[in-house]
């Protein structure tokens, strides 16, 4: 709906155009500018000159073209069809696009966000008399296979029903239910909800982070965990693996949505995105894991302030889905574009730079995209999470970059990937001495309940050893591995075991590609019982040498692919093979 608001364009800075004197325009108000229509929003206002950043190319736009308000903020479409579908970064549906204009896109464009004339089966939840609040639940509609999608009245709506529709087929925008609200007036409540998308959508209360995002990948899990709720950051050059690890935790964290935000990628790894979530297969459900999963494209080429605002428009479809009481993760790849995207849009404006060029206000930017993440109790009293892992492409792998440094402030966990493992092929590249998490202490009494009783000793034995490794392989560096005794030695080697054995992954390999937290348990367990029986052995002055002539040590590393994850029971036998190795070294030496 247009207002009544309209004005001249005065002067054009690419993306940002100014409109001479104040037209009654609000500050952060969609507008429509020039003869193509094209969308734009109002970013700043003083009595002499109005700004506003549009969303599209402005080739073609010249002054005294007409800007129109429409009276609303940027705002995204919330209903049925979201999930499985993918969008530009303002909630242009990408397939009906091209459907109708091309693999191009054109400026200009209005295509509705999602399918108006779609039927969909719709249950009714509430009956005439029932009092609703803003977040109740008023109708449930399968949106796929996986996702039952649950309507709820608008944040800011409550009132009594005085009719409700039957159960049957319906469109996004037929009335399901009539309410009167506390003045009398009627409103008639749809599936559909409009919300801008730079407004948290309210909750009820924020929990503390207690139960940890379960992702299979032992690195993460076991060594540094995030919570359902939590934020994290995977900063890494280029081929260090950023988008695999986000394609893993996508296919295999238990969280329930999955919104992967493109936000300035190459278009070819979008492509490849696109087409690899196409074929994957949710390995929970059986179903395709589109079913569960809303991508949002914004590649390199498009204009920059659109992928600024897509972060926004990701994370408002996330807090959407919260609310009905879903675990949502967002995968943000890479918020390193979309700080670029602001500071070319500071540079238009004439602010001035901070480091590097960015803009003074990133950090605060970032800090507000972040704050948004958070295990919930929502306005329906149903529990919920939206956890962000956002990822950082620093320019030559430089973590000591503003975009970096300053996402460190506002994430718990911070997954470093390392370019020397990524070349030597060792995957998920995370570095285990530059990592961390900050949710270990909150999680730990979940893991003890749930997984094991030293869980999180055997961690920080296994974490220990790969510290000394490191601080024992600065000695051999300078004077050669022969030097050291036999105890450091035997560290080396169990160090090993465990980089290879437990901290690689193959994502290709059947029983490796997801591994349970039981496993991970049994498998740290393993590796330091046979640390613990060799160091008895060195302790009594038992060569390393004479250790390492038995296999014992490659076949705990193969572990990983010998034990399938339904074959637990397995690791005892493990036990009795390294006790069986303990004997035949002691009997030689006897």
């Amino acid at each position: 709906m247009l207002s009544c608001f309209t004005g001249k364009i005065y002067g054009i800075n690419g993306p940002i155009i100014y409109l001479a004197g104040n037209h009654g325009f609000k500050m952060g108000e969609m507008v429509l500018v020039g003869n193509m229509k094209l969308v734009g929003e109002v970013i700043g206002l003083t009595k002499d000159k109005t700004t506003i950043q549009v969303y599209e190319e402005t080739t073609g736009l010249r002054p005294g073209d007409e800007v129109i308000g429409t009276g609303s903020a940027v705002s995204v479409t919330l209903a049925p069809g979201i999930i499985g579908n993918i969008f530009d970064g303002i909630e242009r549906p990408l397939k009906e696009v091209a459907k109708h204009f091309g693999a191009f896109i054109s400026r200009g464009i209005s295509v509705d966000s999602l399918d108006t004339q779609k039927l969909w089966d719709v249950h009714i939840t509430v009956k005439p008399g029932d009092m609703l609040y803003g977040g109740s639940i008023i109708a449930e509609v399968p949106e796929t296979t996986s996702i039952m999608h649950k309507s709820m009245v608008p944040p800011n709506v409550c009132g009594v029903v005085t009719d409700v529709a039957e159960d049957g087929k319906y469109t996004i925008n037929d009335t399901i239910v009539t309410i009167k609200d506390k003045d009398g007036n009627i409103k008639e409540l749809t599936l559909t909800q409009r919300w801008p998308i730079r407004v948290p959508r309210p909750v009820d209360k924020r929990f503390s982070s207690d139960r940890p995002l379960i992702t299979g990948q032992r690195i993460i899990d076991t060594l540094f965990p995030i919570a359902k709720g939590g934020t994290a950051a995977i900063p890494g050059g280029f081929g260090t693996g950023k988008t695999m690890t986000q394609h893993q935790f996508a296919k295999w964290s238990d969280a329930d949505i999955i919104v992967y935000i493109g936000c300035g990628e190459r278009g070819n790894e979008m492509t490849e995105v696109l087409e690899d979530f196409s074929k994957l297969v949710d390995p929970k459900t059986g179903n395709p894991l589109l079913d569960r999963t809303t991508l949002i494209a914004n590649t390199s080429n498009m204009p920059v302030a659109a992928r600024e605002a897509s972060i926004y428009t990701g994370i408002t479809l996330a807090e959407y889905y919260r609310d009905m009481g879903y675990h949502v993760a967002i995968m943000a790849d890479s918020t390193s574009r979309w700080a670029e995207a602001l500071r070319e849009l500071s540079g238009r404006l004439e602010e001035m730079p901070a480091e590097e060029g960015f803009p003074a206000y990133l950090a605060s930017k970032l800090s507000a995209f972040y704050e948004r993440a958070g295990f919930m109790q929502n306005l329906n009293h149903t529990e919920g999470s939206v956890t962000i892992i956002g990822a950082v492409s620093p320019q030559g792998g430089d973590f000591s970059e503003p975009v970096t440094q300053n996402t460190k402030r506002f994430v718990r966990c911070f997954w470093a990937l390392d370019k020397s493992l990524a070349y030597a092929r060792h995957f998920p590249a995370i570095q285990w001495l530059t990592s961390y998490s900050e949710y270990l202490s909150d999680l730990a009494p979940w893991y003890i309940t749930n997984v094991g009783e030293d869980f999180v000793e055997c961690r920080n034995q296994i974490l220990s050893l790969l510290t000394e490794e490191s601080h024992l392989n600065e000695i051999v560096k300078l004077i050669g591995s022969d030097v050291l005794p036999d105890d450091q030695k035997l560290i080396l080697e169990i160090a090993r075991v465990i980089r290879l054995g437990f901290v690689q992954q193959n994502a290709y390999h059947p029983s490796d590609t997801y591994v349970p937290m039981e496993k991970q348990l049994k498998m740290m367990q393993v590796i330091l019982y046979l640390y613990s029986r060799a160091k008895q052995l060195v302790d009594m002055n038992m060569p390393m040498s004479l250790l390492r002539e038995e296999d014992i040590f490659e076949k705990i590393i193969s572990i990983k692919y010998d034990v399938a994850n339904d074959e637990l029971d397995k690791f005892e036998d493990y036990k009795e093979l390294i006790d069986t190795f303990y004997n035949r070294i002691m009997a030689k030496n006897a």
